[in-house]
């Protein structure tokens, strides 16, 4: 299983997936508070108060999970290329969901609290995942090919 090309490229689109949940997506700060926007919640420190909203910013760490579990479901479907395929096309809808629901919300906290912030790795990881999604897929599609052709040929 593991020495398959698009294993690989699943597995490190799990990576991403995972790893996007512990980084921010956007922070900004100033003087007295820091905005901060995980894909977990949203959180306003103000000197010593914290504040957590976690709805509905916590849709981006769902989709994300969800991506990331249809890439290991994905994995373990290796003797079935053609619903390898399908579970792909599905897992791309979700990390763009997630990738879009990310900038989106953080676009929606800049003009709401009319303050530039910096991007943060989470935004982007989705976008790395989704290429090695697509990578996989092309490696899927290129094995079930080949299978046809010797088919074809017996």
């Amino acid at each position: 299983m593991w020495q398959r090309k698009q294993t690989v490229f699943l597995a490190i689109a799990v990576a991403c997936l995972v790893g996007m949940i512990f980084f921010p997506v956007w922070e900004a700060k100033n003087e007295t508070t820091r905005w901060v926007l995980y894909p977990l919640y949203y959180g306003v420190k103000t000197g010593d108060k914290n504040t957590v909203v976690y709805f509905p910013y916590s849709i981006i760490a769902i989709l994300g999970i969800a991506a990331a579990t249809i890439s290991v479901l994905e994995i373990g479907k290796f003797e079935n290329r053609l619903l390898q395929l399908k579970l792909g096309a599905l897992n791309a809808l979700f990390m763009a969901g997630c990738m879009g629901s990310a900038g989106y919300l953080a676009i929606k906290l800049i003009q709401a609290n009319n303050i530039s912030g910096n991007y943060g790795v989470s935004l982007f990881l989705p976008a790395v995942a989704i290429v090695c999604n697509a990578i996989a897929n092309r490696f899927i599609r290129k094995d079930e090919n080949l299978v046809k052709d010797s088919d074809r040929l017996r």
